[in-house]
């Protein structure tokens, strides 16, 4: 299997699935808390990919807008801001569109192979040109970024290439904003088009988060390919590629947190035999919340579907903190979790790491993958010395 980006689906709607009405201005459907949350997504992502309808429509600078977060970024060595993406069947663009004009961040253009050529005398002087087959394949381009070292891509839009994205099961998480009106015009864009979809009754998304920011509503939901979706929920499958899987998930979870020069950036999802039980990440929503911490709070004690699960951790559970009394270790046997399973083994940078071996000792089974610790280390780059 050809390895892809992670890829993470946002787009903010109205409660009757519209992401804009027909007027020529756009139309608002966030909030300045939901912009702001954007914002931080997309400094977590390494590339961010709209449909060429949306680029000549809306004139999307896919900038990240705070000066803190592209510091961060380029505290970590990467640039301030992620890579754009566009994809065109007919190359109908303009080199003048603020996709093109504005940032240094790399443009990338995949196009349709008839119209290539077309597209390169418009845009060869501002952008790299990509053949993406006849007609464009979305598996070509996920391809051609992993390549290029896209591990987690955004895609917020239009209607067109959100169809294309879910219908094709190439979505491994969605963020779905919920603005608290209706557009009601059957002349407006919605969210998707007609198709087939990998996750209708049978096969529901799996939410993973919910949150209020004023009258606007985020649903978070895990969705991930059809085959990895079998992998991870079938009890009888090879146990190691289920654990790469959720574990895979938890690391592109991490790129979530907001920055901090105090603390490890880290991700970590609950599952048992049924998918996902919660997920959490650092400082998901206080700066003193740890990733096990923020997903455990999100089940209830007694819940027992804890004691059959297994917790997917990016980095080493903590074993002692100063921030608040109990440790994640202590957290992980207090509910009763016999399984962890995480990625990088804890740098003694701010306390002296016993976390796998506190685990192991009171019973738990714990496996450390260190082959995807690399992964971990990158997102946690600015906390390291030479």
């Amino acid at each position: 299997m050809v390895e892809r980006p992670y890829v993470l689906v946002s787009c903010a709607v109205s409660v009757d699935g519209y992401i804009d009405d027909a007027g020529e201005a756009r139309l608002l459907l966030s909030n300045d808390e939901d912009l702001d949350r954007v914002d931080e997504v997309r400094a977590g992502c390494d590339a961010i990919l709209v449909g060429a309808g949306t680029v000549r429509r809306d004139d999307p600078r896919l900038l990240v807008r705070s000066a803190a977060r592209r510091e961060a970024r380029a505290a970590r060595g990467l640039p301030e801001n992620p890579i754009k993406v566009t994809l065109t069947g007919d190359g109908d663009l303009d080199q003048a569109a603020r996709f093109f004009a504005l940032g240094d961040a790399e443009k990338l253009v995949y196009c349709a192979r008839p119209a290539v050529e077309k597209t390169r005398k418009v845009l060869s002087d501002v952008a790299t040109l990509v053949d993406a087959g006849d007609p464009l394949d979305l598996r070509t381009v996920l391809a051609d970024l992993a390549r290029r070292g896209v591990r987690r891509l955004m895609v917020e839009g239009g209607t067109r290439t959100l169809t294309q994205f879910l219908t094709a099961g190439l979505a491994d998480e969605l963020h779905l904003a919920i603005a608290p009106f209706f557009v009601g015009d059957p002349a407006a864009p919605r969210l998707t088009g007609p198709g087939s979809f990998p996750h209708g009754p049978a096969d529901p998304m799996r939410l993973a988060e919910v949150r209020r920011m004023g009258d606007v509503l985020l649903l978070r939901y895990l969705l991930g390919p059809a085959h990895e979706v079998v992998a991870m929920t079938d009890a009888a499958a090879d146990p190691t590629q289920a654990d790469r899987l959720w574990l895979r998930k938890a690391i592109e979870l991490s790129r979530n947190c907001p920055p901090s020069t105090t603390a490890f950036s880290v991700g970590a999802i609950i599952v048992d035999a049924d998918g996902v039980v919660a997920t959490g990440y650092s400082r998901e929503r206080d700066p003193r919340d740890h990733a096990e911490e923020a997903a455990l709070t999100k089940v209830a004690p007694a819940d027992p579907r804890l004691a059959g699960a297994t917790l997917y951790s990016s980095l080493e559970p903590c074993s002692s903190r100063a921030s608040r009394p109990r440790s994640c270790t202590e957290l992980i046997l207090a509910a009763g979790i016999r399984r962890v399973v995480f990625a990088w083994r804890e740098p003694a940078i701010f306390v002296d790491p016993r976390g796998a071996r506190n685990l192991s000792d009171a019973g738990v089974e714990v496996v450390e993958l260190s082959d995807l610790a690399d992964r971990v280390r990158e997102i946690n780059a600015h906390l390291l010395t030479s």
